[in-house]
């Protein structure tokens, strides 16, 4: 049961996270199970969704091959942003004296980012529900209460944190996203074009 992936957990996470942050922090899964059954099927429909609006809705004029591309680029988007976010929140929490361990940086960015994937979905579907994005602030307040369920740091530790991760995450996705989009392109037009 600890492999499957869990749409209760999904629903807990964005309709009562203070509950979902009890049931992560007393399962204590290990990285590479909240990877395989939770990350990646999010991920996969996040690129699924990439692949078929770039296919039906946005590139008419290209081949196919580039929708396929698409959603490769939006998987290794989503799988480095997230590694990379918690690599860097494991020394954010290190300096700030919360204690060094990667395994909690990795939970609390994984389920944080749930209504960002969610609504990934929907406006990498259709580009024209590209508003439903300003939902994923709620990823913010997710954040909020793992960290004071997880970690459980001093009132004046708590801001800092939540906007180092939030500076971190942006710029480590901006970034990808350029590098991503620029390789694809380029592969895409040298070979397919």
């Amino acid at each position: 049961m600890a492999g499957k992936f869990s749409l209760f957990l999904v629903k807990d996470i964005i309709f009562n996270p203070i509950k979902a942050w009890e049931t992560i922090d007393s399962e204590n899964k290990p990285v590479n199970v909240i990877r395989n059954s939770f990350l990646f099927p999010l991920i996969l429909l996040v690129s699924g969704s990439a692949m078929a609006g770039s296919l039906i809705f946005t590139n008419s004029e290209l081949s196919p091959v580039y929708s396929v591309f698409e959603g490769i680029k939006c998987f290794l988007l989503f799988y480095i942003t997230v590694y990379a976010t918690a690599y860097i929140l494991n020394k954010i929490t290190y300096s700030l004296d919360l204690g060094k361990n990667f395994a909690v940086s990795f939970r609390l960015i994984v389920y944080s980012v749930v209504p960002l994937l969610l609504c990934q979905v929907l406006s990498r579907l259709f580009e024209s529900l590209l508003f439903v994005n300003v939902l994923a602030l709620f990823s913010l307040y997710i954040f909020w209460t793992g960290t004071e369920r997880i970690l459980t740091p001093t009132a004046y530790k708590k801001m800092p944190l939540l906007i180092a991760s939030l500076i971190t995450f942006v710029v480590i996705f901006i970034a990808t996203d350029f590098l991503f989009t620029k390789l694809i392109d380029k592969i895409y037009y040298t070979f397919f074009a």
